[in-house]
């Protein structure tokens, strides 16, 4: 199925852009997180054209509800997650050397 040129959807109505294996939340992703234009995305992902990565943000654009939400569970899954690990081992020696609060 084709939502927009260069975008495909997968079975499970993940939207990615054509022949890479680069999802269209991850560029949008580049674009919320770091403020980066599609000519600095463009230059930090090479593999990527222009015309894909305007295709992701139109996609995004086309879907911003849907799209925040996921990025929203997303981030809420992340926070879980790092609480139910704990600190990893290197964080713990230093704390407990002192060189970490």
């Amino acid at each position: 199925m084709i939502a927009h040129p260069h975008i495909r959807l997968d079975d499970h109505g993940v939207a990615w852009i054509d022949d890479t294996n680069v999802k269209v939340i991850e560029v949008v992703l580049d674009r919320l997180a770091y403020g980066w234009s599609p000519e600095e995305i463009h230059f930090q992902h090479p593999h990527l054209s222009l015309a894909q990565i305007y295709a992701a943000l139109a996609h995004y654009y086309d879907h911003q509800s849907t799209l925040d939400a996921e990025i929203a569970r997303q981030e809420q899954t992340v926070r879980r997650l790092r609480q139910e690990a704990g600190d990893s081992p290197l964080v713990a020696r230093l704390k407990a050397h002192g060189l970490l609060s």
